[in-house]
């Protein structure tokens, strides 16, 4: 998680400077940002795509009346919601905002997932999973010299990273059907 941002309401402007310090804090070039957002009035509001533009991020929605949002986003949201530490209710804005720094700490740092290789985020983002999966690889491979008998089917590899992920993957410009009016 990159950034998150815990406020009393919901608005363009709030959405516009997350987005913005968002991207100065992790140094994102301008064309190098796909960002997958709902259609939320704050997400399609004028400043916020004047924004994108001028930081050079493309945008990704979902389609109009479907409730197909960011499935990453989502998954994300149920391992909050699932996390023994989730409380029932937050006392104040500020108990919420002491949660969410803790939470994504360690959603960022120690929860290592699936679909990354068994990495955590952190790892990932700054390019250490590459090491990780080196010394994984020799770990293994020392487990199965030593005692072959236990990996019925052969040496064990570290699982890949994916080398890309979509959500809503962008058409080629010289693959795009054109429109029929």
């Amino acid at each position: 998680v990159p950034g998150w941002l815990v406020a009393t309401r919901e608005n363009a402007d709030l959405a516009r400077r997350f987005i913005a310090e968002t991207a100065a804090k992790h140094g994102v070039a301008p064309d190098t940002l796909t960002l997958h957002a709902d259609r939320g009035s704050p997400m399609v509001a004028q400043s916020v795509a004047l924004l994108w533009g001028s930081l050079g991020i493309t945008q990704s929605h979902s389609r109009p009346h479907v409730s197909n949002d960011n499935p990453f986003s989502e998954s994300q949201a149920g391992t909050m919601k699932y996390h023994p530490t989730f409380p029932r209710q937050f006392g104040s804005l500020e108990d919420a905002r002491t949660f969410g720094q803790q939470f994504f700490t360690w959603y960022n740092t120690a929860h290592h997932h699936q679909g990354i290789g068994l990495h955590t985020p952190a790892q990932v983002h700054t390019g250490a999973a590459a090491v990780v999966r080196v010394h994984r690889h020799q770990t293994l491979q020392a487990a199965y010299a030593q005692h072959p008998e236990r990996f019925v089917h052969g040496a064990p590899h570290p699982p890949l990273l994916p080398t890309a992920v979509w959500i809503n993957r962008p058409i080629p410009h010289d693959q795009e059907v054109p429109m029929v009016l």
